[in-house]
């Protein structure tokens, strides 16, 4: 029987983010080199307290386990985000830029497009700016905005013509899962607001997070079967199944080593 407990954004966003990442390569073509669960040699080794990187060998990357991947992607990208007080939808768009990107430049530039002073921290001032903007535009006009500009910086990389076409797909597909997660809150006015004592929640709790995927999947095996489905917004079939069971098959292991993050994140503050 699928777990019933409640799923917190982080996990959410994160089941979605491996789902683009991956498990372990080393493309000769990519600057960022041996990368496991989309954390880097150089990330990795930062983490360790390792210097200079190359000191750390490449077969640690690939021994990389989940739990520990969990712990990075909580500290390095989702927290130095601060994530947990974004709205529901523009945390995932954030959060996957900072990760393919960067969190100094996922930030600064969403802070460039709500008004805010460019420091690279989310702190109260960018918060209220965010807040004034959505009284403006809403949520999607800046999750469209940030994934817009986003986009535009890949797209001036020197390794554009290798890894671009890629690149806007998974831009394209988040920008669609963050529209479609803003949307989902936005409908939900029994849902928790973050900033409360139940921030963590997300617009996927229990049993949801299952519908939510199968529903992926009927989309993918429809368009398959020549069935457009215009309110997916395009999406290929391939990146539709992608994501249903990045979802679905995702969600149990994420949950185990965000507990266990959260657990060892506790016993080191104790």
């Amino acid at each position: 029987m699928p777990d019933s407990s409640p799923v917190s954004r982080f996990e959410t966003c994160l089941a979605i983010v491996l789902g683009f990442e991956g498990g372990f390569t080393d493309d000769p073509r990519d600057p960022g080199g041996a990368t496991n669960f989309g954390v880097t040699r150089r990330t990795l080794a930062g983490w360790r307290g390792i210097t200079p990187w190359q000191n750390l060998p490449v077969a640690e990357v690939r021994a990389l386990g989940q739990p520990e991947a969990t712990r990075i992607y909580r500290a390095l990208y989702w927290d130095r985000c601060n994530a947990d007080q974004l709205p529901t939808g523009l945390d995932l768009a954030v959060f996957d830029f900072a990760v393919n990107s960067g969190p100094v430049r996922a930030i600064t530039m969403l802070q460039q497009e709500v008004g805010a002073v460019p420091d690279g921290l989310i702190g109260p001032k960018t918060l209220n700016a965010i807040k004034e903007r959505i009284a403006l535009t809403g949520v999607a006009g800046i999750i469209v905005a940030l994934c817009n500009g986003r986009l535009g910086f890949l797209q001036r990389l020197a390794i554009t013509a290798t890894f671009g076409r890629g690149w806007s797909r998974r831009v394209d597909q988040i920008r669609m899962l963050a529209l479609a997660a803003a949307r989902a809150s936005a409908s939900s006015p029994s849902q928790p607001q973050k900033g409360t004592s139940a921030m963590n929640l997300g617009f996927l709790a229990g049993y949801k997070t299952y519908i939510v995927g199968a529903a992926m999947l009927v989309a993918g095996i429809a368009q398959l079967a020549g069935v457009a489905i215009p309110a997916l917004g395009g999406q290929s079939a391939g990146d539709l199944l992608m994501q249903g069971l990045a979802v679905i098959f995702l969600r149990q292991g994420i949950t185990n080593t965000v507990s266990a993050a959260v657990s060892s994140t506790a016993t080191k503050a104790g």
